[in-house]
């Protein structure tokens, strides 16, 4: 079995061009916004799109196109990587295909081999994962 894990510090992350892709996989078109404006400072939300190749973070995903400017957060649209199973069929294609260009700038994404039937969890430290044979402990 194959597992994604960030291999360096800062924690895991795809790109927005391995979101894009991954979406793609499944079908899904994929849009991102930066949000640029807040209520609580200017009286308003915004949320501006940007392009697939912006390395700025704190970008949303969504699956819906809403324009050049949107004013609030949809989450019926809205998608987030971070809620995909390291196994996934397709994540692990995703980081194969695009190899470095899967990374952000705090990530480091490797795919490894976990024997197949072994149960396992990730553990992570400052953002460094490694995978872990899951057993007993009293």
């Amino acid at each position: 079995m194959k597992v994604v894990l960030n291999k360096c510090y800062g924690g895991f992350g795809l790109s927005l061009l391995a979101q894009k892709e991954y979406l793609k996989r499944i079908g899904k078109e994929a849009y991102f916004y930066k949000q640029t404006k807040y209520k609580h400072s200017g009286g308003i939300d915004e949320y501006e799109k940007v392009n697939c190749d912006s390395s700025e973070i704190m970008i949303h995903a969504y699956t819906k196109d809403f324009g050049p400017v949107m004013s609030s957060y949809n989450e019926d649209h809205s998608w987030y990587y971070g809620d995909l199973k390291r196994d996934d069929k397709i994540l692990v294609e995703v980081v194969e295909y695009l190899g470095e260009k899967a990374n952000t700038w705090a990530s480091e994404l490797k795919v490894v081999d976990i024997p197949d039937g072994v149960e396992w969890e990730i553990s992570d430290y400052d953002g460094i994962e490694t995978a872990h044979e899951i057993h007993n402990s009293w």
